[in-house]
C-alpha cells in the first residue's frame, strides 16, 4: 500500500507542473501582450486567476471561502496570509478578485515558464541584500500609486519544521501598509499544508478552506505602532488557524 500512495505521490507531483504548464502555454501570447506595459497588468491578472482555477481543479483541490469583510474595489490594501504550500499563490489568487502584485522571493523566478511571468509581474526581493529589501518600498508605492493592493506572505517563507502552526512575522509587510496608510487584510488557509506541502511524499485532492478576517486599520498609525499591528495581525490568523484544526479533529 506504501509502495502504491509513493508512485501516486510522484505521479501527483509531477502532474502538477503539467497543469501549471498548459494553459500558461495556450494563453502565452495574450499573456506577453499584457505585461509590455503596466496599464496592462490588470489583464495579466484575470488571467492569472483563470491560470489559477485551472490548476486546482486540476489537481483535485476544492475550496470554500469565507470573505467576511468586502474590499472596496477603489482602494488598496496590504494582503497578508500564513504561507505552507505552492498552492497559496493560486488559492489567493482566487479568493481576491481586486488586482493585487506579490511581494516574493526571487527564487521562485528560477521556476521554468512560470518564472518568466512572475520575474516580470511581482515584486521580488532578495533577503540576503539590504538594498533589494530597500527597492522594495519603492516598487511597492508606484504600484499602490497605480491603484493595485500589495500581498505579502509576512513569515518570509516556508518553515522547514511543518509542525509549526505559524510562524514569527516578518516586518515588512506591516511598514509597508503603515507607510502608505494601507489597510491590513488578514486572511487564514487552512488546508493548503495537509494538502500540498513542501514535502513530497504526502498530501491529497480535496477541500482548501479559506478565511478573510477582520481589516486591521493603520489610517493614523505610525511606525512605533508596527510591532503591535503585527502581532495583531499574527494572533488574528493563528486563532483561525487553530480554529480550522478544532474542526478537523
Amino acid at each position: 500500500m506504501r509502495g502504491i500512495k509513493i508512485i501516486f505521490w510522484i505521479l501527483w507531483r509531477v502532474w502538477f507542473y503539467v497543469v501549471m504548464a498548459i494553459p500558461i502555454l495556450i494563453m502565452f501570447p495574450f499573456l506577453v501582450a499584457s505585461i509590455l506595459t503596466e496599464s496592462g497588468y490588470p489583464y495579466f491578472f484575470k488571467m492569472a486567476r483563470i491560470w489559477s482555477k485551472v490548476i486546482l481543479f486540476g489537481m483535485g483541490f476544492y475550496y470554500r471561502i469565507d470573505k467576511g469583510q468586502q474590499l472596496d474595489k477603489d482602494k488598496s490594501y496590504m494582503i497578508v496570509a500564513n504561507h505552507t504550500s505552492m498552492v497559496d499563490i493560486m488559492l489567493m489568487l482566487v479568493v481576491i478578485n481586486k488586482p493585487f502584485v506579490f511581494v516574493g522571493k526571487k527564487e521562485l523566478s528560477k521556476i521554468p515558464l512560470f518564472g518568466f511571468f512572475y520575474k516580470r509581474t511581482c515584486i521580488l526581493v532578495d533577503r540576503t541584500s539590504s538594498r533589494s529589501k530597500h527597492s522594495v518600498f519603492e516598487r511597492a508605492q508606484k504600484r499602490i500609486d497605480q491603484g493595485l493592493s500589495i500581498c505579502i506572505f509576512p513569515e518570509g517563507g516556508v518553515p522547514d519544521d511543518e509542525s509549526i502552526l505559524l510562524d514569527h512575522f516578518k516586518d515588512g509587510a506591516f511598514r509597508l501598509a503603515i507607510e502608505h496608510q494601507l489597510p491590513i487584510v488578514p486572511i487564514a488557509f487552512g488546508d493548503n499544508k495537509k494538502r500540498y506541502s513542501y514535502t513530497v511524499f504526502s498530501g491529497s485532492p480535496g477541500l482548501l478552506r479559506v478565511k478573510i478576517l477582520p481589516f486591521i486599520e493603520t489610517e493614523g498609525k505610525t511606525l512605533a505602532d508596527k510591532n503591535s499591528i503585527k502581532v495583531q495581525s499574527w494572533k488574528k490568523i493563528h486563532e483561525q488557524l487553530v480554529e480550522f484544526e478544532k474542526k478537523i479533529k
